[in-house]
C-alpha cells in the first residue's frame, strides 16, 4: 500500500494512506491549491520541490501556520490580511 507524507495541525509530518488536499512551501509558510499556477512555476524552476508538504485539508494547513497563497486562494489570502 502506498503512504503520502502529510503536515499536521502541530506542524509535524505523519504518514497517511490518503494524498493530500492542499500543498505548501514549508520556508515561506505559505499553502494553496494543488493546481496553484504559482506553485507550478516555482516547481518548473526547480528549488521549489524539496520545501514542499502537502495537507490533508485547509484547517490543517491554517492551523500549522500557514498563510494563504495570494494566486489561488485571493479571497482567502484577502481576508487574512485584513486581519493582520
Amino acid at each position: 500500500m502506498r503512504t503520502y507524507q502529510l503536515v499536521g495541525a502541530d506542524g509535524r509530518p505523519y504518514r497517511s494512506p490518503t494524498p493530500g488536499t492542499w500543498g505548501g512551501h514549508r520556508r515561506t509558510k505559505i499553502y494553496g491549491r494543488l493546481d496553484c499556477p504559482s506553485a507550478h512555476q516555482a516547481l518548473t524552476r526547480g528549488h521549489y520541490t524539496r520545501h514542499r508538504v502537502f495537507f490533508p485539508d485547509e484547517p490543517t494547513a491554517i492551523a500549522a501556520g500557514y498563510r494563504p497563497c495570494a494566486v489561488c486562494c485571493r479571497d482567502r489570502y484577502l481576508g487574512w490580511k485584513a486581519a493582520r
